[in-house]
């Protein structure tokens, strides 16, 4: 739970708000007592979707269906007004934590509770089924623990099978890794209750292995996998094994029914608790918060609020003598901001607290440590990271209120994983050090994340995109930048809504292994259809002569292609951007961030105009959210920004928030490690958190253009191509 902020609404209706639960694209759910003091989970939709008609019908859709279906393992609606200025709905509020959750922090659960979860989805889903409706998104975000059984929530997408609002072929919608085949494939019309079971069956197997059976990656690897591979259930208990390779069936007509699956599954767990104690006393703890909320009468006290002058954030101040148990803070607790780039949150001191600066005792000194590439080839992407990290230092201790000072350690691998070994060992046995920015590259990320680990000291990267880390398993691992598999999002766009390419040539560089590869199929798959041609290349590791790359570029003129994607790093770009120009070819020309380098435009010359490059980072001198951060770099070190430094300074207040969060003046790293996965932070750049199975960044990628012997941020990608 988070504090209110100044923005929010005081009231929704009868509802008095307490606290945010959660916020995503569409509004914020609120935890609220309701007129009779009974606490409830309370959904407002946002005002940027409250004039869209299409949307209030849609959510009205949304509150009749979630209204028709009574079971004791369904959320209850209890209000709703789809016709208020702000659409909003109540369900009953479950303190225990999404199944999604409680995988991630505790592991993967026991088989006896397994058994009674499914037994229990089945029984919900049967009377979802039972009034004509198909839930359309099991998983396990949307099914919460609480001590006498599970809830599942959210019917957004619940529709009955003819419903044509979701049956349009081709439309894929649910959650990749947890949908059927036939939703895989967009096949509406055949779109069931089988369609449920199949989900169904991919949560158990998640709930006991702590893994998805389809495995991990971009959507579209995951829905290919869905469709063609057989599930991994390597690690299901043999007891369990026929029931859900049934579910998982690829054909719906094959899979057992809801009543199926709940008569083999229950029975089980009857007699006792039906979740493991670390569960249990989890839930309590939580309820133990919910029932030190205020009353509703006592929420009302109006209090005087402190204003940050640079941000503008206010935050209510206790009345003196107030009771920590009857005043409810009210207020913004982030920031990213103003003159200087400083970040600032304010937390509300109770009774008999005050500041180090006020009683003039010595604040505890915190480190955060660099660790990076400062003098190989990463060495310009290390140093920009560097000087992020300590602008952001910088300002957090001129912050006045805070419990600690932060102290930066610096630590250079040179770009050798032996060497990163070496620097992680070190930094894991000072206990000092609380968090880990870095590393810089993926081969010194891939050798040290063993090791901080196991030390659970956070390691939070900047630029490093790893696509096969569990989450789960490395839950020390914060990578505030999306895989790398997601480049091919905004090759995409910009091939179909920009230069609404016909025929493209895609060619896989094997010198770059796997990333060029799934880049080249990825594009391949979301492009290729009846009005669009793909046609696959390959340069193999070794073709490195310039006629190599003059028979590529020939074989791109005789296809005919107006459009080139290539998934090489900068030299091998520049030569094919030199051949394809001695060929005569003048399409679309497209590459990823592995190229995007200045040694690019001096290889290349006159052959690097007008190619087009996916990224992960952003120039922070293109964006106005960044002109104060800009100002203050310049300031500092006598230069612009460069790419990845704003990035390190919103990674290094994510950071500092989630230790601040902790109230506590000596953090410990296993608790900062937690505390980021529960810590929402709007950066500079984009906006980090941490969401069901991975951290997400609101699709925080960019795309640049080579013009005039300079590359030329066009912006986030989505803005760029429309």
């Amino acid at each position: 739970m988070e504090p209110l902020r100044g923005a929010d609404p005081a009231r929704i209706a009868g509802y008095r708000l307490l606290r945010r639960l959660g916020a995503g694209g569409m509004g914020v759910v609120y935890l609220a007592r309701s007129p009779g003091g009974a606490l409830a989970a309370v959904k407002v939709i946002r005002p940027a979707h409250s004039d869209d008609a299409g949307f209030r019908a849609r959510f009205r859709r949304e509150v009749e269906t979630a209204g028709r279906v009574a079971n004791p393992w369904v959320v209850p609606l209890l209000d709703a007004d789809p016709d208020a200025e702000s659409p909003w709905l109540a369900t009953a509020f479950v303190p225990g934590p999404s199944l999604a959750e409680a995988v991630e922090e505790r592991g993967p659960l026991p088989y006896g509770t397994v058994r009674v979860l499914g037994a229990r989805l089945a029984e919900a889903l049967d009377a979802v089924h039972g009034a004509g409706l198909v839930h359309r998104d099991v998983k396990p975000g949307n099914v919460l623990l609480a001590v006498d059984g599970p809830r599942m929530i959210d019917f957004g997408i619940a529709r009955m099978p003819e419903d044509t609002a979701l049956t349009a072929s081709g439309m894929v919608v649910g959650s990749p890794g947890f949908l059927s085949p036939e939703q895989a494939q967009g096949r509406g019309r055949e779109i069931g209750p089988a369609s449920d079971v199949f989900s169904l069956g991919c949560l158990l197997v998640y709930a006991v292995t702590g893994e998805r059976p389809f495995g991990h990656g971009s959507a579209a690897e995951t829905l290919v996998r869905t469709v063609h591979d057989e599930p991994q259930l390597d690690d299901v208990p043999r007891e369990l094994l026929p029931l859900l390779r049934g579910c998982m069936a690829k054909e719906p007509g094959s899979r057992p029914t809801v009543a199926d699956v709940r008569q083999a599954l229950d029975g089980v767990g009857e007699g006792g608790a039906w979740l493991p104690e670390s569960l249990i006393r989890l839930i309590a703890r939580r309820s133990a918060v919910v029932l030190a909320l205020p009353a509703v009468e006592a929420t009302e006290v109006t209090a005087p609020t402190v204003t940050d002058a640079s941000s503008g954030d206010t935050t209510a101040v206790p009345p003196a003598g107030a009771s920590r148990r009857r005043f409810l803070v009210l207020g913004s607790v982030t920031g990213v901001v103003a003159a200087g780039g400083t970040a600032a949150w304010w937390t509300a001191r109770g009774p008999g607290r005050t500041s180090a600066q006020s009683t003039g005792t010595r604040r505890p000194r915190l480190v955060v440590a660099l660790h990076a590439d400062l003098s190989d080839s990463g060495r310009t992407t290390g140093r920009a990271q560097e000087n992020g990290l300590r602008l952001a230092v910088d300002h957090l201790n001129s912050r006045t209120g805070r419990r600690f000072d932060l102290a930066v350690q610096v630590h250079d691998d040179e770009g050798s994983p032996a060497r990163a070994r070496e620097i992680a060992r070190r930094l894991a046995a000072d206990d000092r050090v609380r968090a880990v920015i870095g590393p810089t590259t993926d081969t010194c990320a891939e050798a040290t994340l063993g090791l901080y680990q196991q030390a659970r000291l956070p390691m939070v990267t900047v630029s490093v995109g790893l696509d096969e880390v569990s989450p789960t398993k490395y839950r020390v691992y914060a990578a505030t930048r999306p895989n790398d598999s997601t480049l091919a999002t905004p090759v995409v766009r910009y091939l179909v809504r920009t230069v609404a390419a016909r025929r493209t040539v895609l060619i896989d560089d094997a010198a770059e292994g796997d990333f060029s590869w799934r880049l080249c199929a990825s594009v391949d798959e979301a492009v290729r259809s009846g009005q669009r041609t793909t046609m696959r290349r390959t340069l193999a590791a070794g073709d490195d002569a310039d006629g190599d790359f003059r028979a590529l570029a020939e074989s791109v003129t005789h296809a005919g292609a107006d459009a080139v994607v290539f998934g090489g790093g900068y030299a091998r770009t520049a030569r094919l951007a030199r051949a394809l120009r001695s060929a005569g070819y003048s399409g679309a020309r497209l590459a990823t961030q592995r190229a995007l380098d200045p040694r690019f435009l001096t290889s290349a010359g006159a052959a690097a105009e007008g190619w087009v490059f996916a990224a992960s980072f952003l120039d922070p001198t293109r964006v106005p959210a960044a002109k104060s951060f800009v100002t203050a770099y310049r300031a500092r070190f006598a230069a612009a920004p460069p790419w990845y430094s704003v990035e390190a300074y919103d990674a290094t207040l994510f950071v500092a928030r989630a230790m601040t969060a902790l109230g506590t003046s000596r953090p410990q790293r296993a608790a900062i490690t937690g505390r980021l996965r529960e810590t929402d932070y709007r950066g500079i750049a984009k906006r980090l958190h941490y969401d069901s199975s991975t951290y997400r960044y609101a699709d925080a990628m960019y795309l640049f253009r080579a013009t005039g012997g300079v590359f030329r941020c066009l912006g986030d990608y989505r803005d760029a191509t429309t």
